[in-house]
């Protein structure tokens, strides 16, 4: 069931707020109850199958959590236990995302070794599976708050997060479960989650979907791009990935909102970041503060708890050496961001999508160490930083969109004209290829959009519509308040919204 279909909006949705608000008046048990039940209906809508799978996994990870709360007096023992439970949620990634490309390269080199049929892959494995490994660590952290079963199954399945996250803590989410009146109807918060709601709709239906049969159609036959077209398809699936998950990321904040709950900030216009770590902090922000956590941050103490021992320095004169900024800072990064693009799937383009990342952010860390001090604050500058950080990740995105590692390397052929510069028809012809003028202004009407208006938690300050403060936009009448104006454009926008509901697609971030 997505989000932006007819069933979930006008059939789902009503249903959940009605019983939320209902089983809620007798006790904060049946209104945890009914939620969890709206969530297995969610989750099972696609596959009912899985929903055993997702209850094993509950079931596993919470017997886990269960003794390292128990262990606290035996902290190795308690180590282990996270070891076996992080092993636990790895290994069903392993075989979902993994097992048939590593069995099917083995099978091209060693015949012995069987290659089996694709497996089809539950929604949402990578997240719920991060979301459980969070909360083992910080049970053994001491952390995680709400430990009941009740309670637990609620904050991994909590069906605006489910399937495409963001990544939750315990320790943020169920908190405000327990707060007093948490059941209890609020206009505010159901007119703060709608208008969210209804701007990540929009961006969903009416500014992602539409690029998409151009996306699918280019990366169908990338040979035959020249340079117009393989620029066209590039900057095309750019937009779309921005306003898929940001549309994405929107709608899940809105429905928590509808119920109460406030989500943290998972996207914060990463295209108007001025470096590729600038970026990383604004794109799929509870991803890259998971792993920068549980991955970047605990390699790199360890590096340089082993420089310590061996009297090595560790501050930043011994990074800026070759051998210091090799293993204190490039080390973590490449494993982290390996890992990062194979976490999002199992072949070689996801691999080389994360290291060229790691590349550039090496890159970014080189110079911030070489040329410390204040940057440029005039719009020049900083529009060719953001140019700049652009290009790096448009680059990268080619291969994360890209069927194979030959496909991307054929758009990167076209885009530097290695297909011809023109097409059949000469400019005119190249025009029409990439669909004509109304296509080219859209094209600039979207990135006016990205580039030159606040995002919608800049929109929604008033309503603090994340676990984190938020500038407000810097030309005020966009800001949101609750008028008749705002009313009357968030009418219109769910209208447009709605019409153009029957050519939605799945949202890009679910295959991963």
């Amino acid at each position: 069931m997505l989000f932006s279909s007819f069933i979930f909006i006008f059939c789902f949705l009503p249903i959940v707020l009605i019983g939320f608000y209902s089983s809620g008046a007798f006790s904060r048990t049946a209104g945890a109850l009914w939620l969890i039940l709206a969530s297995f209906v969610f989750y099972g809508w696609w596959n009912p199958f899985f929903v055993i799978l997702l209850v094993l996994s509950i079931a596993i990870n919470f017997a886990i959590s269960r003794l390292i709360s128990a262990t606290e007096d035996r902290p190795a023992l308690q180590t282990w236990l996270l070891v076996g439970g992080v092993a636990f949620n790895l290994a069903a990634l392993v075989y979902y995302k993994y097992l048939v490309a590593v069995l099917g390269f083995l099978h091209g080199w060693i015949q012995a070794v069987p290659a089996i049929d694709p497996i089809v892959m539950p929604l949402g494995i990578s997240f719920f599976s991060f979301t459980q490994i969070g909360f083992l660590v910080d049970c053994k952290a001491g952390l995680a708050k709400e430990r009941g079963l009740v309670n637990y199954v609620l904050f991994v399945t909590f069906f605006p997060h489910l399937i495409a996250g963001p990544i939750l803590h315990n320790r943020d989410i169920m908190p405000q479960f327990a707060k007093e009146g948490i059941f209890r109807f609020s206009g505010a918060n159901l007119s703060v989650g709608v208008t969210m709601f209804i701007i990540g709709l929009l961006k969903k239906t009416v500014f992602a979907d539409p690029l998409s049969h151009l996306v699918s159609e280019g990366y169908a036959s990338p040979d035959t791009l020249t340079l117009a077209a393989a620029w066209n398809l590039a900057l095309c699936y750019s937009l779309q990935l921005y306003f898929d998950f940001s549309g994405y990321s929107d709608m899940a904040v809105g429905l928590a909102r509808m119920m109460n709950v406030t989500f943290p900030m998972n996207f914060n216009s990463p295209y108007k970041a001025q470096s590729v770590i600038d970026y990383w902090r604004r794109w799929h922000i509870t991803l890259t503060d998971f792993l920068t956590a549980y991955l970047y941050t605990p390699i790199a103490l360890a590096v340089m708890r082993s420089r310590a021992r061996r009297r090595v320095g560790i501050n930043r004169a011994a990074q800026q050496t070759v051998m210091g900024f090799a293993s204190m800072i490039a080390l973590p990064l490449a494993v982290t961001m390996g890992l990062a693009g194979a976490w999002h799937g199992s072949g070689l383009t996801f691999l080389i999508f994360g290291l060229s990342h790691a590349i550039f952010l090496m890159i970014n860390h080189a110079w911030r160490l070489l040329r410390p001090g204040e940057r440029a604050a005039t719009w020049p500058a900083i529009a060719g930083r953001v140019v700049l950080t652009y290009g790096a990740v448009l680059f990268a995105s080619i291969f994360f969109r890209a069927p194979s590692v030959g496909a991307a390397l054929s758009v990167l052929t076209g885009m530097a004209g290695g297909h011809g510069i023109v097409g059949p028809g000469g400019i005119v012809g190249s025009l029409r290829s990439i669909g004509g003028a109304t296509h080219v202004l859209w094209m600039i009407g979207l990135y006016a959009i990205v580039w030159a208006l606040p995002n919608s938690q800049q929109i929604m300050h008033a309503a603090d519509p994340v676990l984190c403060p938020v500038d407000p936009p810097a030309w005020r009448r966009l800001a949101w308040s609750q008028s008749v104006p705002a009313s009357l454009a968030a009418g219109i926008a769910a209208g447009i919204a709605v019409i153009a509901l029957g050519g939605t697609t799945e949202f890009l971030y679910f295959q991963f």
